[in-house]
């Protein structure tokens, strides 16, 4: 099996219900490194919680440091591969030092010589960039570019897919505690009509918001308490 197909399989194999975005970017770098050899660095940039450009995942130091160069410039392979969705090789980085001055020092500055940046498309969107970093000048081949190229596009479905299951994850746990917040609710309405005979619903839920704001806790934690406190009163009685 060649380097294109072992890394794909490896992709696919993930599990994703086992897998966080974090852990399934950084799989995806540590497959790319390996399925090319010229890349020693592998570093892949997204949008932060800021909103700007971050290298989310990395396999080594150097691809943080240099990529922070372009972020602060705002300009370098890395943003033009994301912003214009396609695939930017620099052979020589001595070459790009006028277009891109500060990724170009940075790059000489951490023994990088050679550059290839492509972009993590989902359909016609880039959701960032891959970018790989060579210590020798002319390190990537239009192979390599053909091979990252698949792996950047099968790493943002796998991205993609990853995204969607935690999100519905997520959707399902705040259903689920929703409903059982409902629940809890019900049965403690139900126990101050119980208690309260002539009391109408509308009028069990305003006593239980009023407490709510009173003590300024959440309407579930009031419900709960009568619940439990119904509940240990009943069995009190039942052991005498």
């Amino acid at each position: 099996m060649d380097a294109r197909a072992a890394a794909l399989a490896a992709l696919v194999s993930f599990q994703v219900t086992e897998t966080t975005v974090g852990e399934a970017l950084q799989r995806i770098a540590d497959i790319t490194q390996a399925a090319v050899p010229a890349a020693d660095v592998v570093g892949m940039s997204m949008i932060g919680e800021d909103g700007r450009p971050t290298t989310a995942v990395y396999t080594d130091q150097d691809s943080p440091e240099i990529d922070e160069a372009q972020y602060r410039e705002g300009k370098g392979p890395c943003l033009d591969a994301w912003r214009n969705n396609d695939v930017f090789r620099v052979p020589r980085v001595r070459d790009c030092a006028e277009d891109y001055p500060a990724f170009a020092a940075a790059c000489l500055q951490h023994g990088v010589y050679s550059t290839l940046s492509l972009p993590m498309r989902a359909g016609e969107v880039a959701l960032g960039a891959v970018n790989l970093y060579g210590r020798v000048e002319d390190g990537f081949t239009g192979e390599d570019e053909s091979v990252a190229m698949d792996l950047a596009a099968a790493g943002a479905a796998v991205l993609m897919n990853v995204s969607a299951y935690w999100t519905a994850f997520e959707l399902s746990q705040q259903l689920t505690e929703a409903m059982s917040s409902r629940a809890a609710i019900e049965q403690a309405k139900g126990m101050l009509m119980a208690q309260n005979r002539g009391l109408t619903p509308d009028e069990a839920f305003a006593l239980l918001r009023q407490v709510s704001q009173r003590e300024n806790v959440k309407l579930r934690e009031v419900a709960e308490r009568i619940v439990e406190d119904a509940t240990s009163s009943g069995a009190e009685e039942q052991s005498r």
